[in-house]
């Protein structure tokens, strides 16, 4: 899956570079003369398109399992059973493509970053790799940590809306738009007194591609997030349709 990080990120540089190119200079003609000249607009009141590093855009947040519009898990599901308190959420964003108004009330901006959904299984199970639906075993050892996590190429577009500034120079942010996912691994981690800490990579039929929608709120330093996929968690494992994934918590740096 690093070719397709490579791809991705190259991508965005070079869209943006081009979009960059594309504000930094205007033509001026002067038909009178027949000439004209190339000069560098220092108004920005147009808004300007920018490409860079992302700010600190990081979420912590928890993750839930939607089964068919219930938080509560089908019997067939049932061995997904997770402690909540400690099935976690975490993404961040690298580069971002953005475009800033010149009222400075609005962007709009595509970013490329990582996100993480890990799931803290409540049995002492395995799921095992490199089967033709997500199966597992029922173990006889006790896992003092059992992880079931998958790993994400996230591809935000965001449109942010500003307030204006109040008495202390403070302005609220709302974030919303669509967002794809590539998957880039699944892994699960199990830490026991018998076998130790053991680490399994596979992509345990994690949908290759997902796509959902998000929000945030909040100030510039820190807010709020919601993030739900649209299309379901699993692919090719008939049992787990309709199961999808919801997470919700802090973000910081909007």
């Amino acid at each position: 899956m690093k070719h397709i990080i490579f791809i991705t990120l190259i991508s965005l540089v070079t869209i943006g570079a081009f979009a960059q190119k594309k504000t930094d200079s205007v033509r001026i003609s002067d038909k009178k003369k027949g000439t004209s000249i190339k000069v560098t607009p220092t108004d920005l009141s147009s808004g300007k398109f920018k490409i860079g590093l992302a700010p600190l855009g990081v979420d912590l947040g928890l993750t839930t399992l939607i089964d068919n519009g219930s938080f509560t898990l089908q019997p067939k599901n049932d061995f997904l059973s997770y402690r909540s308190w400690k099935s976690s959420n975490v993404g961040f964003d690298l580069l971002e493509l953005g475009y800033r108004s010149g009222s400075k009330r609005f962007n709009v901006y595509l970013s490329g970053g990582f996100d993480w959904t890990l799931i803290r299984l409540r049995k002492d199970i395995t799921i095992q790799k490199n089967t033709s639906a997500l199966t597992y075993t029922n173990d006889t050892i006790h896992y003092t940590k059992n992880r079931f996590s998958s790993e994400y190429l996230r591809i935000p577009l965001s449109f942010e809306f500003m307030t204006n500034k109040d008495s202390r120079g403070k302005r609220m942010h709302f974030v919303v738009g669509p967002e794809a996912g590539l998957l880039l691994d699944g892994m699960v981690k199990q830490i026991s007194e018998e076998n130790g800490k053991q680490k399994i990579d596979n992509n345990y039929h994690f949908a290759k591609m997902r796509y959902g929608a998000f929000m945030r709120i909040g100030t510039s330093f820190a807010g709020l997030y919601a993030r739900y996929y649209f299309n379901d968690m699993f692919e090719n494992s008939p049992a787990q349709k309709g199961l999808k994934n919801f997470a919700f918590g802090l973000t910081f740096g909007l």
